[in-house]
């Protein structure tokens, strides 16, 4: 290792050593250089970097040996669907996609914009490659809808993959995404670009072990009427962070942003979001739910950015809500509004709470034992934020209900 790649980062930590000899260990790329300096500006980030203090990777990932997790089931898997599998050994794909879909793996890397605002996203960029490809380019031609599924998992000390995606005018494409973790630090960058009119249904399930951790990162760019769906239900690792930067390009862009996170004992799911309105009368929904027991952290950050000139008659409204199951659990939220312009609608809210006592106490009057009551009253709590995932909605509460189930 060069004396100038270990100069990249700052003071760097053990973890952040390995991360530089992993990267010194690809092949040279200009663009690759590019990006692993973007992430080198904050190396790990941790609680001293605005957006991160509750998200300490830095501290979290002191090392980089594989964990023994064992393999975990894979819920979105379903018949008849395309998987492409992301490992650190290898990387694999089917012999044949759906109609409308083109694949095309290139060795060299792709150039990333707005690295720094993603450091985890540009640490998976800059390390995708070798056994992997560089860069996995999916086409989505206009037709039918297109379905394809994702999963990303250990096991192995790094996982590290990058796919982009391009909707094609009139595209329609089902993405479905399982992050189960498995490697000592696993980072996921997935990136949309949805042409004029394009429909994006994007669902996404993270699951982690105490040992783990886990950052994804989705960065989606949206045309004149293109319209995304996002779903989302992430149960944590040690740390877990699930980004998404989301920019509406053009007028009548829409997008739906759901999002439900589950944290036990020594666990945190972390859910960040941010949305440009770069162009007039786009539209933005979002509502997140979370619920954490004793022992574990909920984090939840979003921010809506309205410029000036090119977001007027924005319509925009963010929502989160969080129960505390424990005494000793923990959620953070910061929910965002940044408006300069001045003929919009928008709006934000924010609460965290226990179970209602009063609700709980009919249910019990019924014969319904306290566990059951708790899994019960929680799962109707979350089960509007899993509502857009359509076909995936049961598969999503089945998971969301084990967890209820095992957590009372």
């Amino acid at each position: 290792m060069s004396t100038a790649l270990k100069d990249l980062i700052g003071n760097p930590t053990i973890a952040e050593l390995e991360l530089v000899a992993r990267f010194a260990a690809l092949k040279a790329d200009a663009r690759r250089l590019r990006l692993f300096e973007a992430f080198a500006q904050t190396g790990l980030p941790g609680r001293r970097i605005e957006g991160w203090r509750w998200t300490d990777f830095k501290a979290a990932v002191t090392s980089l040996d594989a964990p023994t997790t064992a393999p975990v089931r894979d819920p979105l898997a379903r018949d008849g669907v395309a998987t492409l599998r992301f490992t650190p050994a290898r990387y694999t794909a089917p012999a044949s996609l759906p109609a409308g879909l083109r694949l095309l793996a290139k060795d060299e890397v792709q150039a990333m914009g707005g690295a720094e605002d993603a450091p985890l996203g540009a640490l998976a960029a800059a390390l995708s490659g070798g056994k992997t490809p560089g860069t996995l380019l999916v086409e989505v031609g206009a037709g039918a809808p297109a379905h394809l599924h994702m999963v990303f998992e250990g096991p192995g000390a790094i996982n590290a993959a990058r796919v982009v995606f391009l909707l094609r005018p009139g595209a329609e494409l089902h993405v479905s995404e399982s992050h189960l973790g498995g490697a000592a630090l696993s980072a996921a960058l997935v990136e949309f670009t949805l042409n004029k009119g394009a429909r994006l249904h994007r669902t996404v399930y993270q699951i982690g072990g105490a040992s783990e951790a886990q950052a994804v990162t989705a960065i989606i760019e949206q045309d004149g009427d293109a319209e995304s769906f996002l779903t989302t239900l992430a149960l944590g690792a040690r740390i877990a962070r699930l980004e998404t930067r989301l920019v509406h390009r053009e007028t009548g862009s829409k997008a739906t942003i759901n999002a439900a996170y589950l944290a036990g004992a020594g666990l945190q799911a972390d859910i960040t979001t941010h949305v440009r309105h770069g162009a007039p009368s786009c539209v933005t929904r979002q509502l997140t739910k979370g619920a954490v027991l004793d022992g574990g952290r909920g984090v939840f950050q979003g921010k809506f950015h309205v410029p000036r000139t090119s977001g007027q008659q924005t319509d925009a409204s963010m929502q989160h809500n969080a129960l505390l199951l424990e005494e000793g659990a923990e959620v953070f939220a910061r929910p965002e509004l940044e408006i300069l312009a001045d003929d919009v609608q928008c709006a934000h809210g924010n609460t965290s709470g226990a179970l209602d006592a009063a609700q709980l106490f009919y249910l019990r009057q019924r014969g319904i034992p306290l566990t059951q009551a708790r899994a019960m009253l929680t799962e109707a709590f979350i089960a509007q934020a899993l509502e857009g995932a359509g076909e995936l909605e049961d598969a999503l509460r089945a998971e969301a209900q084990a967890w209820l189930n095992h957590a009372a």
